[in-house]
């Protein structure tokens, strides 16, 4: 990397140190992502990523990619436009399961104790990332602002279970029965899916918004977020799901991500 990229970058990550611990980056890889600089590290062995923005927002807010980081970014980077950090850790194929939600605590206490962001966070699930993002939310209910899940995973008996409409992933699915320590005969029984435990985030008032098309072939909308947005109104919960017709498992997001946004904005004050 030249000289002059190097400063840049520098420049860009001397932006967001002071709401940093100075000893907590001080191993730290920095590069840069999309014009801003982010910061790489470990925790317990596990890849970590923290793109800081040029001027942090008071209070530091983040907002925390639970799968797919960097993937059809248009609400982060909006956001970090705005003064948030966008966050990832990597918990990849435990597909939310009691030992992803353990690493993502750690994780929560690095980036709140000691790189000083705000101890309330945005959880953002794509896809598989909705089992993460909903059962570390049903499990720290008190550590949540809102929820923005995008084609959302709900009930790992769909995805990767394939016990539905979806036809599922035979290889995901055996490491989705792995990380649970769970028989095919057990899995049926489960009852800690997102989808049948949604009382911690209704009586916490946490908003959720879902962002899905209702022609997805691989995570299908009837047995996913269709059915939590019912079960989650019905305990009192607010959920504004974001439903485009026609629209398979892909393209995730929106083109112009301000209606997402600024649901975040909104229940982020």
């Amino acid at each position: 990397m030249s000289s002059s990229r190097s400063l840049s970058i520098l420049l860009l990550v001397l932006a967001s140190v002071l709401a940093l611990d100075l000893k907590a980056i001080a191993q730290d890889k920095i590069s840069e992502w999309k014009g801003y600089a982010q910061i790489e590290f470990t925790v317990e062995g596990r890849r970590c990523i923290l793109v800081t923005p040029k001027v942090p927002a008071t209070g530091n807010p983040w907002i925390w990619r639970t799968e797919f980081f960097g993937h059809e970014p248009q609400a982060d980077l909006a956001l970090i436009e705005k003064g948030w950090y966008a966050a990832y850790c990597d918990v990849q194929n435990l597909y939310g399961a009691p030992k992803a939600l353990d690493a993502m605590d750690r994780f929560y206490d690095e980036v709140t104790q000691r790189r000083g962001l705000s101890k309330k966070v945005v959880l953002e699930g794509f896809s598989r990332g909705g089992l993460y993002s909903l059962n570390w939310a049903i499990r720290h209910p008190d550590r949540v602002a809102c929820i923005y899940n995008d084609a959302p995973v709900c009930d790992f008996k769909s995805w990767p279970g394939g016990k539905g409409k979806g036809p599922g992933s035979v290889n995901d699915w055996k490491r989705c029965l792995e990380a649970y320590g769970l028989s095919e005969e057990e899995a049926p029984n489960y009852r800690s899916n997102p989808i049948d435990n949604l009382e911690p985030l209704a009586k916490a008032k946490i908003p959720l918004i879902h962002v899905c098309g209702d022609a997805d072939e691989v995570v299908p909308f009837e047995e996913n977020s269709k059915l939590l947005a019912e079960r989650y109104a019905k305990l009192g919960g607010e959920i504004k799901l974001i439903v485009k017709p026609g629209v398979k498992h892909h393209p995730h997001s929106l083109v112009d991500p301000k209606p997402i946004v600024d649901f975040i904005l909104e229940h982020s004050r």
